[in-house]
């Protein structure tokens, strides 16, 4: 347990992206099996205990201090996990450090009422460092700043002759923990495990962000497809071997969430397209579609209230065939054939959008389709001889999102982060100028941003937090914002719609902080009045 808990220390304190893989690389290849494995399943999430449960540490931790003085730690530091490694009052006795292994065979064996003596007992014999490990691994909130295909990438690389990442991510779905099999293969001992299992999710191609100002200079329009990037979100539905299943772009199974779309699909092959809800052959908003994601169950009235459907961009497989090999123009008229046999409802195609020159494009840009800015985030550019790699190679793809929608907001709120920003207010609720009842001006939260400043402006913003307080909520604070004191911020979105669970009515789509507008007074930032004048545009449309 000490090796994992010092790589997730290790792995926190590290910005650098190449310093992680590392960092992992060299764990993976020192540590012995089944250790390894269990802890490449805890970095890429594939690692869970439905038995252990925050509650049964705090449980655990309030019979052995007092419970306000604990609350009191939480709240100041923000994170259940470190809190609890930091104020633990370990009881004294032969306790033996565990093992990484032993800790998961327990917690995979144990009832709800054995987890808690276990904590204890591991608490106990832990360190610090070691106490938050152990804590993270349980409640599954690593935070480390390490993406899953990244500690995939990591295991690519611990043989004497490195392999591919997209090797390792075409046979994921065929691995179970602790991965004994990959880690044979890798370091050339046992051949590649078999991909050869009905279902399988395939590695996504993925798309550059453009550069105008570089990319059109260089690039021959007449080489390159366009299509809507539409805004849902991105699929692979599989039929295989009898095994049908539907996966995010990540390969989460999302299959029991959405059994219209898996039931709609009848002909063998492997489908990329986007996740939307279509009524009568037109998208709906993404608005529509969150009433279907994040669900395991989903009940009649959520089906016949929000169908869904997927528009196809891409065939991955026909039949026994893998495509992926074939050009984009290949690719694309076999896509057309497909969809046209499976005469689904649930299933239509992304049409394509002829341009001849890169102004033309930017005009087709500027014209969303049926006029409604909310349903496509931008447009696709694919090459038509590219064939279908995993991951996001420099050249084939690109995307070309929308401009986003900007405002100005006053900070309202602020709240302690987690994991690395467990020692800043780094969640900020952000608000715009509105009229009472009793005509007085006053602000309304609009929207929650944690993204979209650099580490030194967050430190600013912090420091701006600490000193203009006004109220406490336990981590949250309420803070300065008056007309002629206070904090602007240059909020950027991509869409807005109309919600009755927010106080203000409406609802911002992916809102982040563009800028910090420290020259500007509140009172100069927006009303809500243009917040619904920017609404009664898109409606209008």
């Amino acid at each position: 347990m000490r090796a994992f808990a010092e790589l997730l220390d290790r792995l926190s304190l590290t910005a650098s992206r190449n310093a992680k893989l590392t960092l992992v690389r060299d764990y993976l290849r020192e540590t012995p099996d089944p250790d390894r494995g269990w802890a490449l399943a805890a970095l890429t999430g594939d690692l869970s205990f439905d038995a252990a449960k925050p509650a049964f540490i705090r449980k655990a931790v309030e019979e052995r201090m007092d419970p306000q003085l604990f609350w009191w730690s939480y709240d100041y530091v923000g994170d259940l996990a470190e809190t609890v490694a930091l104020v633990w009052p370990a009881r004294p006795g032969a306790n033996r450090e565990p093992q990484f292994s032993e800790v998961v065979d327990d917690l995979r064996g144990a009832t709800r009422a054995e987890v808690q003596r276990l904590i204890e007992g591991w608490l106990d014999a832990l360190q610090p460092t070691g106490r938050w490990a152990l804590l993270k691994l349980m409640t599954g909130g690593l935070r480390v700043g390490l993406t899953a295909r990244l500690a995939k990438r990591a295991a690519a690389d611990i043989g004497a002759t490195p392999v591919d990442v997209a090797e390792v991510e075409e046979i994921w779905h065929a691995l179970r923990p602790p991965y004994e099999d990959l880690f044979a293969w890798l370091e050339g001992r046992a051949y590649r495990p078999s991909s050869d299992n009905p279902g399988r999710f395939r590695p996504a191609m993925l798309a550059q962000a453009i550069d105008e100002a570089v990319d059109f200079g260089k690039l021959d329009p007449a080489d390159y497809a366009a299509e809507w990037k539409w805004d849902g979100i991105r699929v692979q539905a599989v039929n295989e071997g009898g095994v049908r299943r539907l996966y995010t772009r990540t390969g989460d199974d999302i299959s029991k969430s959405f059994p219209d779309v898996v039931g709609a699909l009848t002909a063998e092959g492997v489908i990329d397209g986007e996740l939307l809800v279509m009524r009568d052959g037109k998208v709906a908003s993404f608005a529509d579609l969150q009433q279907r994601l994040n669900r395991k169950t989903v009940d009649a009235k959520a089906l016949a209230n929000f169908p869904a459907a997927i528009r196809a961009y891409d065939l991955l497989a026909e039949g026994p065939e893998d495509t992926r090999v074939l050009s984009f123009a290949e690719r694309r008229r076999c896509l057309e054939a497909f969809v046209a046999q499976e005469q689904s409802p649930r299933i239509d195609l992304s049409p394509m959008q002829p341009f001849a020159s890169w102004i033309e494009l930017a005009a087709l840009r500027a014209q969303p389709p049926g006029g409604d800015p909310q349903i496509a985030e931008g447009l696709m550019l694919k090459r038509w001889d590219s064939i279908y790699q995993a991951g996001r190679p420099r050249g084939p793809w690109f995307k070309w999102k929308r401009d986003p929608m900007l405002i100005d907001a006053v900070l309202m709120y602020a709240q302690r982060g987690h994991g690395k920003r467990s020692s800043f207010y780094s969640d900020y609720t952000f608000g715009v100028w509105t009229t009472d009842d009793a005509g007085a001006r006053v602000l309304t939260p609009v929207g929650k941003a944690y993204f979209g400043f650099t580490d030194e402006e967050l430190k600013q913003i912090d420091r701006f937090v600490r000193d203009q307080t006004i109220e406490r909520f336990g981590p949250v604070r309420s803070v300065t914002a008056e007309p002629n004191k206070g904090l602007v911020f240059e909020v950027a979105f991509e869409g807005l719609q109309r919600s009755t669970r927010h106080k203000s009515g409406v609802a911002m789509r992916f809102p982040r902080i563009n800028r910090i507008r420290w020259d500007k007074p509140p009172g100069e930032a927006d009303e809500m009045a243009t917040l619904e004048l920017m609404l009664t545009r898109m409606e209008g449309r």
